[in-house]
């Protein structure tokens, strides 16, 4: 399989065990997405939230890996990529410690008649609910054999030979994510609208 390159730092012991659980399986945390990012980056101390109506992705793939926080700290992640996917009524919002206290940086998107689109996309979350339906999944299926999807990416950190899941389409509802960062090689955020509010009452959820 050809991996796709997108920030991350391997290691050759890594003793993560994913858990096979199908509710795991959403990809939703898009906003503030880098773009094509550089070949190596640290995550900062600050998950987000997200929340959409709507995910609805073409080749999807999920494996067990781990995030390195700006500290050096490693933290597990399910690596969630899709090779498209659009997105319906997407917010996202993080909480940024400040001198004046807790600033929420919201950002809303794709409320209109066009959706969020994205290409190549990878998303390392903490944790979902959902609701969703797979089409031709494949659950158990070695890290290393996946072919459905755009993962894994160059450098990510996963045990090869491990557990991962894939298939052809998923399409998720009622979303709401916790995500420590995301990539993508194209994305595209019709309507976008972007706020600051003290304190953390503007949160997405």
């Amino acid at each position: 399989m050809e991996s796709q390159p997108r920030g991350g730092t391997r290691w050759k012991r890594f003793g993560l065990v994913m858990v096979p659980s199908v509710a795991a399986t959403a990809a939703i945390g898009i906003a503030f997405a880098q773009g094509a990012l550089a070949a190596s980056f640290a995550v900062s101390g600050q998950q987000f939230k997200v929340t959409t109506e709507v995910l609805d992705g073409t080749g999807f793939t999920q494996y067990g890996a781990l995030d390195v926080k700006h500290n050096g700290e490693r933290i597990p992640v399910a690596v969630s990529s899709f090779d498209k996917a659009t997105i319906t009524g997407l917010c996202q919002s993080v909480v940024v410690p400040t001198p004046l206290g807790n600033i929420t940086v919201k950002l809303t998107a794709g409320n209109g008649s066009k959706p969020v689109e994205a290409q190549n996309l990878f998303i390392d979350i903490s944790n979902l609910d959902a609701n969703a339906t797979f089409t031709n999944i494949d659950i158990g299926v070695s890290v290393d054999h996946t072919s459905k999807g755009p993962g894994p990416a160059d450098g990510d950190a996963y045990v090869p030979g491990s557990f991962a899941q894939q298939a052809d389409r998923a399409v998720l509802t009622n979303v709401e994510q916790t995500a420590w960062a995301t990539s993508a090689g194209t994305f595209k955020l019709p309507g976008l609208s972007l706020s600051l509010h003290r304190g953390k009452d503007a949160e997405c959820f």
